[in-house]
């Protein structure tokens, strides 16, 4: 999901060296990704107020005002950095959306089409299949719509290992390295989260 490391690098060197350009595309070239990652984290109800858009272009408009910062002192790969801005945006937006202080949005009407649009999005490009025929693509669906219906009867550590792997198609050793653990920790922590995953598909298929 994330674009190529080799070419981030180089982006990287020539926005050290001053140049404006290479910052816009460092940027832009990472905008899907971001995309991406904050639909399948944003919570629904919260999603009826708030544009996915506009979460992302605040993560990109922080990112360009620390990215100097960054460059000097960073000690992660780009996209970790970047995504780790994303998701501290998204704990602060859910936290005021839904503080005390404010209309609670878990009380609020949903509108009944936005779950699948959303849920549409949130997969594309990660289960597509432009050779899938039209019956073999409504089973693709219905798995989809399973695996997203799943993820929501799982923990917020189990979630999150597992959209780091399967959505955003992280590495072990990437993975470690976000959440803060040793690999080894990284590793039985994807597999506990895989065996409740797999629990709970199995009782939504048995159901």
């Amino acid at each position: 999901m994330w674009p190529d490391s080799e070419q981030t690098a180089e982006l990287l060197q020539n926005a050290r060296k001053g140049e404006a350009s290479a910052v816009n595309e460092l940027l832009e070239r990472h905008r899907h990704a971001v995309r991406q990652m904050i639909q399948m984290r944003l919570d629904r109800a919260v999603a009826a107020r708030v544009d996915a858009s506009d979460v992302v272009q605040d993560v990109l408009l922080e990112a360009s005002q620390r990215l100097n910062d960054f460059i000097e002192n960073g000690s992660m790969p780009f996209h970790l950095w970047l995504r780790q801005l994303a998701k501290d945006r998204l704990i602060d937006m859910h936290r005021r959306h839904r503080g005390a202080q404010r209309r609670s949005v878990d009380r609020e009407q949903r509108v009944g089409a936005g779950d699948s649009e959303r849920s549409s999005l949130n997969l594309d490009g990660v289960l597509a299949d432009g050779q899938l025929t039209p019956a073999a693509a409504s089973i693709r669906r219905e798995l989809e719509q399973r695996f997203l219906t799943a993820l929501q009867e799982l923990g917020d550590d189990d979630r999150e290992i597992i959209l780091m792997r399967h959505q955003e198609h992280l590495t072990n050793s990437e993975v470690a390295e976000a959440l803060g653990l040793s690999q080894p920790a990284a590793g039985m922590r994807y597999l506990r989260a895989l065996r409740k995953l797999r629990e709970v598909l199995g009782e939504t298929s048995s159901s």
